[in-house]
């Protein structure tokens, strides 16, 4: 099992502070994001690491080198140009079996081999581990026919959705879906899937999880962390 982590964003929701570290560097407590999600593969069985990186690459490959000192091998896939969120995976080769992909700043209890085993019982292309989210609406929201006359009102009501965690197990035949050397993110990967009549899978999560992209969410998981930590590292009781 290989698994790439995306990690050549510039992470300009996370600014200033990515514009001196790349995210996947940022510190959750004593560890930098993409550490905690290393020792997470390692734990699931993963052999092989690819960074896709871009921004500030070298600061990347300074810190992980090939992986050694993790115990898990790393190699590097860099981007010339920005190629979004499933765009990289074209270009890091050597993908002939089922495959793990994760964005770089990912902080979960979500047990990676139960995604894989999960995956491979399903017998999809491609499996989407998902969270369920409510969002509440802090105003009355109108219903209209189409027109302008109103046929209902609701009251600051709250909506259920479930939202992709920037993790996903891939079938190798994925890759042909994927135009080489241009701007393709995963919710175009996902449709052309579909249309295609290929099944796509979601596998329910509802542990911890958060997506660190923005710093409300980045400073919560920093306090949230330290009691987390054993489960999120596999070191509870």
């Amino acid at each position: 099992m290989k698994a790439v982590v995306l990690a050549g964003g510039k992470g300009t929701r996370l600014a200033p502070y990515t514009k001196i570290l790349p995210k996947p560097m940022m510190p959750v407590g004593d560890l930098p994001i993409l550490e905690i999600l290393l020792r997470q593969m390692k734990r699931a069985g993963v052999a092989e690491v690819v960074l896709t990186v871009g921004h500030l690459a070298e600061l990347m490959q300074a810190f992980f080198q090939n992986g050694e000192r993790f115990g898990l091998p790393i190699r590097y896939s860099y981007e010339e140009q920005p190629l979004g969120t499933a765009g990289p995976l074209a270009f890091v080769g050597d993908l002939e079996q089922t495959f793990l992909v994760t964005n770089g700043d990912v902080l979960t209890t979500l047990d990676l081999r139960a995604l894989i085993e999960f995956h491979r019982a399903q017998g999809g292309v491609a499996t989407i581990a998902m969270h369920r989210r409510q969002v509440k609406i802090d105003l009355g929201v109108i219903q209209r026919n189409g027109g302008n006359d109103i046929i209902g009102y609701i009251e600051k009501p709250t909506y259920e959705f479930h939202v992709s965690m920037g993790i996903y197990v891939f079938e190798p035949r994925v890759l042909t879906y994927i135009p080489r050397g241009k701007y393709f993110d995963f919710p175009d990967l996902v449709l052309h899937l579909l249309e295609q009549k290929e099944r796509v899978v979601g596998y329910p999560f509802d542990g911890y999880w958060q997506d660190l992209g923005r710093a409300d969410d980045y400073e919560q998981a920093i306090r949230e962390f330290e009691t987390l930590k054993p489960e999120i590292l596999g070191e509870a009781a």
